[in-house]
């Protein structure tokens, strides 16, 4: 089922962005990014390509209506296959709305800029309220970062610097975390053969290692002051009370849910009873597993509290993509 729903968005989104790239060469005469940044565009030509172009792209955000396939994939895939599409493939329509659509296209930004902090909070909100009501571990991780993705959409559709710097500061964030999440429901998969919480409960006392690490994870999923998460949410923040007060303030609530469905997850596979009905023989991380974590979480923690340097590089490339260019 993942396969085909994958298949067929792909191909619908590949059919628009084909179609923009189409009208682009005839519009120009050249497949150079380049002198797409140094010429000038009439503003139908730039509604147009705007439409087309975000259409195409929003698959692998994924935007509403777009995402129906995320969930299925990630419940499909196996670990590592969900952690290169949390981790990489979910970046890819943000890099090309950066590079072909919020530098280019100034007068349709304008334009459709309401419509998109509308289609992200509409996003925001099913994706939170959706996880609220899931009860297997990848599900709700994949709503999750449906959540972050619309989110750090706020941002990057911001047009201001601060809001186009958090963006990306959440999507790096988000490619630790969710991936370090799916790597522990890949552990506990692998023991014991399922994902539904509904069989798991009282893993704080068989499995500690295992619980700490995913207890820093899932503070990061939330954003707690001091991980890499609650930097890129504060600058999207800022970012948006530059634009527009009102989004921020909707936004919230997505947030909040945001905050119930991690406690909740977290909650339900540590604490309580230990159903042995269900599962009676735990162990908890082995060596090969706390190598693979541990990066995660200095990773979490260290540019959480440290992020300058990544602050550097991406103020510096994206000034000067903003000005110069």
């Amino acid at each position: 089922m993942a396969s085909y729903l994958l298949f067929i968005y792909t191909l619908i989104g590949s059919i628009f962005g084909l179609l923009g790239f189409l009208f682009l060469f005839s519009v120009k005469g050249t497949p150079v990014f380049v002198y797409y940044i140094n010429s000038f565009f009439l503003n139908s030509e730039q509604v147009l390509l705007f439409i087309l172009l975000f259409i195409g792209f929003s698959v692998k955000v994924p935007i509403i209506p777009m995402h129906t396939w995320l969930p299925e994939a990630h419940v499909e895939a196996p670990t590592f296959g969900s952690v290169i599409l949390a981790g990489i493939v979910l970046k890819l329509g943000f890099y090309l709305y950066l590079r072909l659509v919020v530098f280019l296209f100034y007068y349709a930004l304008y334009y459709f800029c309401s419509f998109i902090f509308l289609i992200a909070l509409i996003g925001l909100y099913f994706s939170s309220f959706a996880a609220l009501s899931q009860v297997d571990m990848k599900k709700i991780v994949a709503y999750s970062s449906i959540s972050h993705m619309n989110f750090s959409l706020i941002g990057l559709f911001s047009m201001n610097l601060i809001g186009i710097i958090g963006s990306f500061f959440m999507l790096f964030g988000h490619a630790i975390v969710s991936s370090a999440l799916f790597m522990c429901i890949g552990v506990l998969y692998d023991r014991y053969k399922t994902r539904s919480i509904l069989y798991f409960g009282g893993l704080v006392l068989l499995m500690p290692l295992f619980i700490s690490f995913f207890f820093f994870f899932i503070l990061g999923n939330f954003s707690l002051p001091g991980t890499v998460n609650f930097v890129g949410e504060f600058t999207v923040f800022l970012g948006g009370f530059l634009f527009s007060n009102v989004v921020i303030f909707f936004s919230l609530i997505g947030l909040l849910c945001t905050l119930i469905y991690s406690l909740l997850l977290y909650t339900r596979i540590s604490n309580g009873k230990i159903k042995v009905n269900f599962i009676r023989f735990y162990s908890d991380l082995v060596r090969r597993e706390f190598y693979i974590l541990f990066p995660f979480v200095c990773s979490l923690f260290y540019i959480g509290i440290f992020p300058n340097f990544i602050f550097d590089v991406n103020f510096s490339s994206i000034f000067y993509y903003y000005y110069y260019i």
